[in-house]
């Protein structure tokens, strides 16, 4: 099989990160650095093996409320160094991710499950140290709104204040960054609160910026879902950035109600792609199979049902089956496997579920379709669906796992309406020989972002965020630096 990596790659990520086994102590001296003492936090376990890897600190919304007030007083001091040194210290902080590199992809993909190679742990830990040094040198320039010879008025982008950052389990360490790089950049202190399945590779990495970092600049608590409720709520919070569930996203809008925080939420999608009638589908096979099971279909933007003209539909189905059964899936340790297990158990249930149900109602199980126990307790076989239409809950419900519904269609204004008829719209995708054809679809789709042949990739350039129930807000580039500040009009 070829290495997938190179088709999902930003340029801006090195996919080739070191490869190289981090010695045991490199691992250990993280999380001896993060993890609460014996006997005392939760037990997080290895998402493979179920092994113990370490306790997590459980702090308290007293703990929180200690931390935001150590962020509220270091903000000033931070803003005042200015964008240069501001991004100086971001840049060392990436190069300290580099030095951690190895160390940090291994502690991951124990605990989110993701393999060590492709798309997956040391790719991601490439993302971090890419982002970093993107928000750090993308310039923001004052604009010069009116310049008539009697009125001169310009635009700055000033620091919000505090920021909450609130994470996801599927890309911890990546998202992460997304939300910290451009808020430190733009002058904000943050706190951030990691999943509760995925702390302690986020305090690890939040440990190693800290190496390069002003106290209290950046904090990380691990808590549950009260200390994330007050997160969004406090009163010293000037703003929220979420990534996670639609259902969580809507209780943080409720919450953050009474401090009127400004908001930047990615919430759940489920992701359209039509291939029109025109496609190959040997060339575009891999580009539709890994934009679905990317990091094991545990993605926000991943392909989650594919739309394919009749003509094509039984070569599309066959050729992704076959990738289905080939490509592997094991121990993230493994240096293999680039497919790994469920994170956890709910997620696991809930993609049995979906697909028992589809079987149920008439799908046609090419590849996969039953758990995969000789792996772990966690692992569901690479698994394509065909024959199942829209109304059945494969299709309409977001799996978030290692299966893809494929529908056939004759009419493309028919895929079109199905692709939009949900209220998700996070990213889609086109897939045809004809760009401009595949263009004037894209036009027509009601998503964030919409790919032409691929699926998901992002680059820290170009903005990323989603419509309708995936949220709102942009994220990444010079949009992603004004997101975290407030604007100021200085006129005169």
């Amino acid at each position: 099989m070829s290495d997938p990596t190179p088709a999902l790659a930003d340029p801006a990520v090195d996919a080739d990160a070191p490869t190289g086994a981090a010695s045991s102590s490199d691992e250990a001296d993280l999380l001896e650095r993060v993890r609460a003492p014996e006997g005392r936090g939760r037990e997080i376990r290895d998402a493979a093996t179920r092994e113990v890897i370490g306790r997590a600190p459980v702090h308290s919304v007293d703990d929180l409320d200690a931390a935001i007030a150590r962020a509220k007083a270091a903000q000033p001091a931070w803003e005042a160094k200015g964008h240069d040194e501001r991004s100086r210290l971001l840049l060392e902080a990436a190069d300290r991710v580099d030095a951690a590199a190895d160390a940090l992809a291994r502690l991951l993909s124990r605990e989110q499950g993701k393999p060590l190679n492709g798309p997956n742990a040391r790719f991601e830990v490439g993302a971090c140290s890419a982002w970093l040094r993107t928000a750090a040198t993308t310039p923001l320039d004052p604009q010069v709104v009116v310049d008539d010879g009697e009125v001169y008025a310009e635009l700055v982008y000033r620091a919000v204040g505090v920021v909450g950052a609130i994470g996801p389990w599927n890309w911890p360490m990546m998202i992460a960054i997304w939300q910290v790089a451009p808020a430190l950049r733009m002058g904000n202190t943050v706190v951030v609160k990691p999943s509760e399945y995925t702390p302690l590779s986020v305090l690890s990495l939040l440990a190693v910026l800290n190496d390069a970092l002003p106290e209290d600049v950046l904090i990380g608590i691990s808590g549950d879902r009260e200390v994330g409720a007050r997160l969004a709520a406090h009163p010293d919070i000037d703003k929220v950035m979420f990534t996670g569930s639609t259902a969580t996203g809507r209780k943080i809008i409720e919450s953050s109600a009474g401090n009127l925080a400004r908001l930047t939420l990615e919430l759940g999608g489920n992701d359209a792609g039509i291939v029109l009638a025109d496609a190959d589908p040997q060339a575009i096979a891999e580009g539709l199979f890994w934009g679905a099971f990317i990091n094991t279909g545990q993605t926000c933007a991943a392909l989650k049902r594919l739309y394919v003209h009749d003509s094509i539909y039984e070569d599309v189905v066959s050729a992704l089956g076959a990738l289905a059964e080939q490509v592997p899936m094991g121990l993230g340790l493994d240096e293999e496997n680039v497919l790994g297990p469920l994170q956890n158990r709910q997620q696991f249930d809930i993609v049995s579920r979906l697909v028992e149900d589809a079987k149920a109602q008439g799908g046609r199980v090419v590849a996969g379709g039953a758990p995969a126990p000789e792996l772990g307790e966690l692992f569901y076989r690479t698994t394509i669906v065909a024959d199942v239409a829209d109304g059945v809950a494969l299709v309409d419900e977001e799996q978030f796992g290692p299966a893809l519904p494929v529908i056939r269609y004759t009419d493309v204004d028919e895929a079109i309406a199905s692709a939009n008829r949900l209220d998700v719209g996070l990213g889609a995708s086109v897939w045809s020989s004809d760009r401009d054809e595949a263009r004037r679809v894209a036009a027509r789709m009601q998503a964030g972002t919409v790919w032409i042949n691929s699926h998901g990739g992002v680059h820290p350039m170009i903005p990323f965020g989603g419509v309708k129930g995936s949220g709102y807000g942009l994220e990444f580039g010079v949009e992603g630096l004004k997101a975290v500040a407030v604007p100021q009009v200085i006129n005169g």
